[in-house]
């Protein structure tokens, strides 16, 4: 039988939490090969989580290994819905692997999972990938759900969290369905331009334009695009 922990201190750090966190340890409910068949996996030299969060893989100049992309659809295929939730339930790396691979083999049954994951904000890193995978499952649940996002998150200008990717994900939603959920961030010294306006370097920073966010998820999905069928 499972059981959920509350951690903190340096446990919670390695978690990717800054606070309090309530983790579940796959091992405690019958699920301790998750974390190594998916997560910490080695296909060339990085675990897993590593290669993903890198990015290298969408270089164009250097395409990727074909056992890395081989190996995130085959595993995106067969992982089950119960090692999906054991993986979600634990630290950061595995919260990351997970999403994307629900993002590539759009298991839109995790829809409300992810969004409640990525308002609640708990650990680093993963949210970037919820937005991914909400991005790939492409309907207007899942943009109301990063609206819901950022709504609550591009108010607090004194947080840095994945509001970039949230907004990139939306607009590629937007694109897709012909809709302008994204319109009312973007006005003219509207909360995006304030978010990204409360640290004085980034007012002019290519990097921080809406454009650029929608590049980076254009990237992304595209690329999934081309590992797996529409």
């Amino acid at each position: 039988m499972s059981s959920s922990r509350e951690v903190t201190g340096i446990e919670a750090h390695v978690a990717g939490a800054t606070g309090r966190v309530v983790l579940r340890d796959p091992r405690d409910s019958g699920y301790g090969h998750v974390v190594e068949r998916y997560v910490s996996t080695k296909r060339h030299g990085r675990p897993r989580y590593m290669e993903l969060l890198g990015g290298r893989y969408l270089n164009p100049d250097r395409p990727p290994p074909r056992g890395f992309v081989r190996g995130i659809v085959e595993d995106a295929a067969a992982v089950t819905d119960e090692e999906l939730d054991a993986l979600l339930a634990y630290e950061w790396r595995s919260r990351y692997t997970a999403a994307w691979l629900i993002g590539v083999d759009r298991r839109a049954r995790f829809r409300e999972r992810l969004g409640e994951l990525l308002l609640a904000s708990e650990v680093c890193y993963a949210g970037g990938a919820y937005c991914f995978a909400l991005a790939r499952l492409g309907t207007r649940a899942d943009a109301e759900l990063l609206v819901a996002y950022l709504d609550r998150y591009l108010p607090r200008t004194d947080l840095r969290y994945d509001q970039p990717e949230a907004l990139g994900a939306l607009l590629r939603l937007d694109a897709g369905l012909g809709s302008s959920y994204a319109e009312r961030f973007l006005v003219p010294d509207g909360l995006w331009d304030t978010w990204v306006g409360a640290l004085p370097w980034l007012r002019d920073d290519p990097g921080f334009t809406p454009e650029r966010q929608r590049w980076w998820s254009d990237l992304r999905c595209d690329f999934a695009d081309g590992w797996t069928r529409p």
